[in-house]
C-alpha cells in the first residue's frame, strides 16, 4: 500500500485524530474569540473596579509614554495597550502619570492604577501579577559626546559614574554585578539627560529603547556596543484580580500575534528590541 495511511483500517483512531483536531481548534478559536469580545460583568469588575482602566504611565519611556514634540499626543505601548484593553473592556481609558517606574509599581501594588506594561523580573512577580512577555528589549549604555567609552568590557572602573533611573530594576541588577563603578540614582529620565549633558555623570544604564530616545536629545552621545543583558516586558496588574487574568493573558497573546504590539512600538519609535524569549 506504498504506506499509504488507510482510514477504514483503524476507524478508532480516526475518530479519535478527529476529536483532537477538533478540541484544539476549538481551543485556538476560543483564545482569539476571548481576547477581542467584550467579556462578562465579572472580568469588567476585576480588571477595572474603578469603573475606568487607570494606565501607570512615566514619562521618558516609549514603552511607556512619550509625547510627540510637535503636537503633544502621547504615545508608547503601555498607553497603546492600555486604550485597547479599555476599549475591549467597554470602559473608559486615564493614563495616570508618575515621575518613575519604581513609582508606577508601587501603585500597581497598592491597586491605584489597573495596567502598566514593565519589566517582569522575580522580585517585581512577588508584588504585581504578569502575563508572558509580550516584547524584550535590549539593557545598554549611553555615553555622552566627548566620552572615552567604547565598549561596555570597559566601564566597571574605579571613579566611574553610572547614572541609573532610582528604584529601577536596572539600579538593582547592576548593583549586583559591578564591582569598582559607583552608581547614581537620578529621579527622572528627563533628570538624567540634564545630569549627562552636565557632566555629572559618565554614563547612563537602561533599556535601550530609553537610551535612544535620550541620545536623540544629546548631540554627539552614543550607545556603547553591546548589552549586559535584557528586559521580558509584560503586562503587570495589581496581585487579587485572578478572575480576570485569564482574559488579560488571551488579550496579550492577541496583541502579540495581531501586530498590535508591533504598530504600538513603532509608533513610538521603539528601538533596542530583542527576540522574546
Amino acid at each position: 500500500m506504498g504506506g499509504r495511511y488507510q482510514a477504514s483500517g483503524n476507524p478508532r483512531r480516526v475518530n479519535l485524530l478527529r476529536w483532537a483536531w477538533g478540541t484544539a481548534l476549538a481551543l485556538v478559536v476560543a483564545a482569539c474569540a476571548g481576547a477581542s469580545a467584550r467579556p462578562d460583568a465579572e472580568v469588567q469588575q476585576a480588571l477595572a473596579p474603578s469603573g475606568k482602566l487607570r494606565v501607570g504611565v512615566y514619562a521618558g519611556s516609549p514603552t511607556s509614554m512619550i509625547r510627540d514634540p510637535a503636537s503633544g499626543e502621547a504615545k508608547d505601548v503601555s498607553y497603546d495597550l492600555g486604550k485597547a484593553l479599555a476599549a475591549r473592556l467597554g470602559v473608559p481609558f486615564e493614563a495616570v502619570e508618575y515621575p518613575r517606574v519604581a513609582a508606577v509599581v508601587d501603585a500597581l501594588k497598592i491597586a491605584e492604577v489597573d495596567f502598566t506594561v514593565t519589566n517582569a523580573t522575580p522580585a517585581r512577580t512577588k508584588d504585581v501579577d504578569f502575563t508572558a512577555p509580550i516584547l524584550a528589549l535590549e539593557l545598554g549604555y549611553l555615553a555622552p559626546a566627548g566620552s572615552s567609552f567604547t565598549d561596555i568590557a570597559q566601564i566597571d572602573q574605579p571613579g566611574t559614574r553610572i547614572g541609573v533611573t532610582q528604584g529601577s530594576t536596572s539600579q538593582a541588577a547592576l548593583a549586583r554585578s559591578l564591582k569598582n563603578a559607583s552608581l547614581v540614582p537620578a529621579p527622572t529620565v528627563k533628570a538624567a539627560v540634564e545630569m549627562l549633558a552636565q557632566g555629572k555623570l559618565d554614563l547612563y544604564a537602561t533599556n535601550k529603547a530609553i537610551l535612544s530616545e535620550m541620545a536623540d536629545q544629546l548631540p554627539g552621545s552614543r550607545i556603547l556596543e553591546g548589552r549586559w543583558g535584557v528586559e521580558h516586558m509584560g503586562i503587570a496588574i495589581p496581585k487579587g484580580r485572578e478572575r480576570g487574568k485569564p482574559y488579560l493573558d488571551a488579550f496579550a497573546a492577541d496583541a502579540v500575534s495581531s501586530g498590535l504590539v508591533r504598530r504600538a512600538a513603532e509608533r513610538a519609535g521603539l528601538r533596542g528590541t530583542a527576540a522574546v524569549e
